[in-house]
């Protein structure tokens, strides 16, 4: 009788989920994603969305669809709870429905979301960068801003909501900005008969004394020179203190504080791991950052836990910065792990000794404007517009599908070589419905604890 194959659970569909997952597609094992939501994110193009240049569909293409015609994969929704390394489960919950998996191995890929320094009552004012909802959230606002300008009578109040303030100047927070900057600069203009979208306020915050920190200062530098030719008010060393509706209170270096009136404001200022870090640290012997990153093994499994495998934004080595490729890299080097290890044992060879995870560095990139972009490769450092050529090829290899790929390609054509851009529509639920929405989960949730769990077993019955 043939023994059961080895059972995987990869927990996460970003990045490191999804190359995990399908670098297993030609192994003897049964492989289970289970993720929050049903797509596979490209958040680094999340930007894109919130500034109507891409659609969601081309960054978030279905996860079922990715690995339908992978065998060996399933796709569960739902949001992770639970790793309990005794039992060998990972218990998810989705729509109050509580669903156990058991695994043999697991790799962990849950990412990781906004961090407010422990101010998270700003999120209600201050949408992340994170997630579909987020840059959905941020295309209404923004849009409606304009609207709403074009509506007021009030001097003051038509500044405060042409006022768009970005907390944060690293990547994401360079992106956003420069891509307000165009779209009031060049999309917008001449579509409104009472205000000049090019009056448009953009100003940039952060509490480090250098844009793009993770960069060489030259490359900051050069970003910050070409905001600020397109209109950009850089302010570094600039705390931000409370947020509410109408604006945000700044402290300065010299600990004086002022206040930006603001109707528009978006957070990239910091990052915090998945909760699930530090549920697995407090279960074996692991240790986790300030992050709430899990400090793993060079085989970047958990301490005391040689079959639990944490990947990508969620680990902390060496110190790897939160980047698609160290996911994409470590997914699949966990899975290479696994897969090595079942086939000696299928073939009665002693287990392979593991080596150590090894980082390949392919560069780090980040766009400032159409035609502008900087990047770093080892101790080159390209600026402006081969940097940006180098950033579009990257970032279309990554798309998932030739389909998203090709129409991500007509997009960036209309939105950089013309004025166009397609994805500018926006709803009063994508705009309003998170805090009801996240109200909604909270109350399904708490029915979570009534339900029987439901074995991956019952539902293929």
């Amino acid at each position: 009788m043939n023994a059961a194959p080895h059972r995987v659970v990869v927990v996460g569909s970003g990045f490191g989920g999804l190359f995990a997952t399908k670098a297993l597609r030609r192994s003897d094992v049964e492989v289970t994603l289970v993720a929050r939501t049903a797509h596979h994110l490209f958040q680094p193009l999340l930007y894109q969305v919130a500034t109507g240049i891409l659609s969601e569909g081309e960054i978030a293409p279905s996860t079922r669809i990715v690995l339908r015609d992978q065998r060996n994969a399933n796709v569960l929704v739902g949001d992770v709870t639970d790793i309990d390394p005794d039992t060998r489960t990972v218990t998810s919950v989705h729509r109050g429905r509580v669903t156990v998996t058991p695994y043999d191995s697991v790799i962990v890929a849950a990412g990781a979301g906004q961090s407010y320094f422990g101010n998270d009552r700003f999120a209600e004012f201050a949408p992340g960068m994170k997630t579909l909802d987020d840059a959905l959230e941020l295309r209404g606002r923004i849009m409606n801003a304009f609207d709403a300008a074009e509506l007021a009578t009030d001097p003051a109040e038509r500044a405060r909501l042409l006022t768009f303030v970005v907390v944060g100047a690293g990547p994401t927070g360079v992106e956003m900005a420069g891509q307000i900057a165009e779209l009031s600069k060049r999309t917008l203009a001449g579509t409104f008969r009472t205000i000049d979208p090019r009056d448009a306020r953009i100003v940039l915050l952060d509490a480090a004394p250098k844009v793009l920190p993770p960069f060489a200062d030259s490359l900051g530098e050069h970003a910050r020179r070409r905001l600020e030719s397109l209109g950009v008010e850089v302010t570094l060393n600039a705390a931000v203190t409370d947020v509410d509706t109408d604006g945000l209170v700044v402290r300065a270096a010299d600990g004086t504080e002022h206040r930006i009136e603001a109707a528009t404001k978006v957070w990239s200022a910091g990052v915090s791991a998945s909760p699930l870090g530090a549920m697995l640290a407090s279960k074996s012997d692991a240790e986790i950052d300030r992050a709430g990153r899990v400090l793993v093994n060079p085989d970047l499994t958990v301490p005391g836990l040689p079959n639990v495998f944490v990947v990508g934004d969620m680990m902390a080595l060496d110190g790897l910065p939160g980047v698609a490729q160290v996911a994409i890299q470590g997914g699949r080097y966990a899975a290479r792990v696994i897969a090595d290890e079942v086939k000696a044992a299928a073939e009665g060879r002693p287990v392979p000794e593991r080596r150590p995870f090894r980082y390949r560095d392919k560069g780090s990139m980040a766009t400032v404007s159409r035609f502008s972009a900087v990047a770093q490769v080892g101790p080159v450092k390209i600026t402006g517009f081969l940097a940006w050529l180098m950033w579009l090829v990257v970032h279309v290899a990554y798309v998932v599908g030739f389909k998203s790929r090709l129409t991500t390609v007509c997009n960036w054509a209309w939105t950089f070589l013309g004025r166009t851009r397609t994805q500018l529509t926006v709803t009063h639920q994508q705009t309003e419905a998170r805090l009801a929405l996240g109200r909604l989960v909270s109350l399904e949730d708490a029915r979570a604890a009534r339900e029987t769990p439901v074995r991956p077993e019952q539902l293929a019955g």
